[in-house]
């Protein structure tokens, strides 16, 4: 029996997870959902960057960093978010060399986090 992933994938269509984080890079979590679900790119937006920024500590030292460096709030979060789509461009990378860049890309949202300010 063909899973329905399979038979997805099969029919063209791309599996592509909306809900990167830090902390879903570090715990290899990206790399897993690439290799076990076939997962072939992945997206985010300013919300997304909000909660995960919000919850837990994968983004503190780093915060602190910027703080203490005197960064101003933009300037700090493209560094963040730019950290991060770069990391999950290294983790889609293989899949992007296999479908000759079909797959295996990273789609940011523009835009401003609930309650940010130009």
């Amino acid at each position: 029996m063909v899973s329905p992933l399979t038979a997805l994938i099969a029919a063209g269509v791309s599996i592509w997870l909306d809900d990167l984080s830090r902390e879903r890079l570090r715990t290899g979590s990206l790399a897993e959902l690439v290799a076990s679900r076939h997962v072939s790119g992945a997206t985010t937006n300013p919300s997304i960057f909000a909660k995960a920024i919000s919850t837990g500590d994968a983004y503190q030292s780093e915060i602190e960093d910027l703080a203490a460096r005197g960064v101003e709030v933009g300037e700090a979060l493209r560094e963040l978010t730019t950290h991060d789509v770069r990391a999950a461009c290294d983790v889609l990378r293989p899949v992007y060399e296999a479908t000759d860049g079909v797959n295996g890309r990273v789609s940011i949202e523009g835009g401003c986090a609930p309650g940010a300010r130009h």
